[in-house]
């Protein structure tokens, strides 16, 4: 057999899917995940399968292992060596207040202590031309001093090493050679972009996680060799591509938001299948709902992400491109609890994978949005996750009693209010990525994933005047799915600052080639075949004077005068989509070039399923579904596994599958095509 193997690692729940590719047979499946060691969690899903790992021909793996090494503050005791004068930069940031009026505002710590940042004597302009070069003997010292404090692991990012490398790499080289079993990162190896504190917290926490991805990383790939994996696994990439574990160790940073992009990438692939171009995705798991957007088939990529971004938090920029992801902390796991002047809230709070939510049954007291569901009816404590995990509903109606007591109300109207707070949250994240963007959600279809985007989905596309939402087959593992039709991917830019018109065109075609040349030799160490690599030009254009981007594609090959007319015209198009104006009258210039790299790998073919029988014979029962303003109604339930192309459904109803369910609401309508997909019509 040729297996391909895709394993996520959520908050809750490890996701496995593998494909055989002789047969076409998708196998999925649910483990707990197991955060006192990742890897665990991965090897119980292989080992619930029963498949066998030497006959598998790619395997790809998303993994929450950096992010975590960031938010829980357990990655490596950490140096940065940067230029004279800009030992603070970290300190003074942007020197912004998300929240202008919050008096206990609290800027972001650094995660590198003030006593181990280090200066170099060294200076380049914004030309990279040297102003004044480096000490050897400088570093050396500064070696020292780090080799004493017991640090492990170092950033370089010197002031305009974008613009030129080389006192970067020569301090680099110095610090590996007097520094030996030190990890080292230089910023030039991850971006070369203006904007120094973006530039030098990119680094830091590159080489801050750098260690324990490593140790992951090896650990994971040694265990999954003595199951008899044969090939060299690869890990899914914060901007929706993959890359070997060998080259996500170098720039751990890259896996950010691993996880949650396979669902995004998944969406992409099946609106291209269905006909559908623009998509808002949906993806709500154990411990976060998830939303983004794809415009005429491309999925948006942003290099301004902020890790524990808020509106009271500044956060910390990762300049590295980021496929743009709304994620907040509203998943079944989402703890329901009363703030300080009495006002419920639904998450950030999760219950996680230990002890999950009270109804698991495994130490849980406190409320939930899986225990709010399942008390409403909407989740069914007989068949959830297939009839294998047993769930208890007094346990649930358990942990919501002080919810009822403090609002005087009944347990099924606090686990109503529990479900209206979490889809609130829910619906403001699905308004800030689409009609906060410019973007009429009336257009684009929703596809919901995750083991609770089809609980919630229908009512939240309806909600938005989303006129259609999908649920995909398997959708509770569709991220994983989503990480086999995705491609190996690198990304590369380079700030230089020059006028549209006027241009020096040798510069900007020697930039492209060189971007070209750096990411043929990045695959050739994956093994990747010249042929099978693919090469994607974009440019941020902005106009003279203003502060930021807006990213524009660029035409692949010798770009001549004509060419940059186009450009332009494109430019203006863009800034109108995003800005609501355009003035093609004023000047404008480029300011980073962008080269995206594909390396081309063999995805899964997508068939038709067969014809169902009979409606009637999908039909497992009927139970009472509160749905709020219509009320409690009796409903049918069915099989998702017997229903055919062809098959109509009118709500209320639900339609259930052994990870997931999908709620239909009164005056939907529900059709499966020909790929098994539900397609929901809302009614709006």
């Amino acid at each position: 057999m040729s297996l391909r193997i895709a394993v996520d690692i959520g908050g809750t729940f490890t996701d496995f899917v593998c494909l055989n590719e002789e047969t076409g047979q998708l196998i999925d499946e649910k483990a707990h995940t197991t955060p006192e060691n990742f890897a665990n969690g991965v090897i119980n899903a292989i080992k619930k399968t029963g498949i066998d790992l030497a006959e598998t021909v790619y395997f790809v793996h998303g993994t929450t292992v950096v992010i975590n090494a960031v938010t829980e503050r357990k990655g490596a005791k950490t140096a940065l060596v940067t230029t004279r004068g800009f030992r603070d930069v970290l300190e003074i940031g942007r020197a912004n207040r998300p929240d202008l009026y919050n008096y206990f505002y609290k800027k972001p710590r650094p995660f590198v202590p003030r006593h181990l940042r280090f200066e170099v004597d060294e200076r380049l302009n914004y030309k990279g031309e040297v102003l004044k070069g480096v000490s050897e003997d400088e570093v050396v010292a500064i070696a020292r001093k780090i080799r004493e404090e017991g640090v492990t692991a170092v950033a370089v990012c010197l002031l305009h090493s974008y613009a030129n490398p080389e006192h970067e790499r020569m301090v680099g080289r110095i610090l590996a050679r007097e520094l030996p079993g030190v990890e080292i990162t230089i910023s030039s190896d991850l971006i070369k972009e203006w904007r120094e504190y973006e530039r030098t917290s990119t680094t830091v926490l590159n080489a801050y996680v750098k260690p324990a991805a490593t140790r992951y990383l090896d650990t994971l790939q040694e265990r999954l060799e003595e199951m008899g994996l044969k090939v060299e696994p690869h890990a899914m990439l914060s901007n929706g591509g993959t890359a070997t574990f060998a080259r996500s160790k170098e720039v751990p940073i890259t896996l950010i938001e691993s996880g949650p992009v396979g669902g995004v990438i998944g969406a992409a692939a099946l609106g291209k299948i269905i006909g559908e171009e623009n998509i808002i995705t949906f993806d709500i798991g154990g411990t976060t709902a998830k939303t983004s957007l794809i415009s005429r088939g491309e999925v948006k990529i942003t290099t301004d992400y902020k890790l524990e971004w808020t509106p009271k938090f500044a956060g910390y920029p990762v300049k590295t491109p980021i496929v743009d992801i709304i994620e907040i902390g509203a998943g079944g796991g989402s703890i329901a609890w009363i703030d300080d002047v009495g006002v419920l809230k639904v998450g950030p709070q999760s219950a996680g994978a230990d002890p999950g939510p009270a109804c698991y049954g495994l130490g849980g007291t406190q409320p939930t949005l899986t225990d709010a569901n399942l008390i409403a009816g909407r989740i069914d404590p007989g068949s959830f996750l297939g009839g294998e995990f047993k769930i208890d509903p007094e346990l649930a109606r358990k942990a919501m009693e002080p919810i009822a007591g403090h609002f005087g109300i009944s347990i099924e109207e606090a686990a109503l209010g529990v479900i209206k707070t979490a889809n609130n949250n829910m619906l403001n994240a699905l308004k800030l990525i689409s009609v906060r963007r410019g973007y009429d959600p009336r257009d684009f279809v929703m596809v919901a994933m995750g083991g609770n985007g089809a609980v919630h989905g229908p009512f939240l596309a309806a909600e938005l005047k989303v006129g259609k939402l999908i649920v995909p087959n398997m959708p509770a593992t569709f991220s994983a799915w989503g990480m086999l039709m995705t491609d190996l991917r690198q990304d590369f830019i380079q700030t230089q600052i020059m006028p549209v018109n006027g241009c020096d065109l040798d510069r900007v075609n020697a930039i492209y080639q060189e971007m070209e040349q750096e990411a043929l030799a990045v695959y050739e160490k994956q093994g990747i075949n010249p042929g099978d690599i693919v090469f994607v030009r974009t440019a941020d254009l902005r106009y003279i004077g203003q502060e930021h981007t807006v990213r524009t594609p660029v035409c692949n090959g010798i770009i001549r005068e004509e060419d940059l007319i186009t450009i332009r015209k494109a430019f203006d198009r863009n800034h109108h989509q995003q800005y609501t104006f355009s003035l093609d009258y004023a000047p404008a210039e480029f300011v980073n070039f962008n080269l995206t790299a594909f390396g081309m790998v063999k995805k899964p073919e997508i068939k038709k399923v067969p014809p169902a029988g009979s409606l009637r014979d999908a039909i497992k029962g009927e139970r009472v579904i509160d749905f709020d303003e219509h009320g409690r109604l009796m409903c049918k339930v069915y099989a998702r596994g017997m229903l055919g192309p062809g098959h109509k459904i009118q709500g209320p109803a639900a339609i259930e599958e052994p990870k997931s369910v999908t709620i239909l609401y009164p005056g939907q309508t529900l059709e499966v095509d020909d790929y098994g997909n539900l397609i929901i019509y809302t009614g709006v």
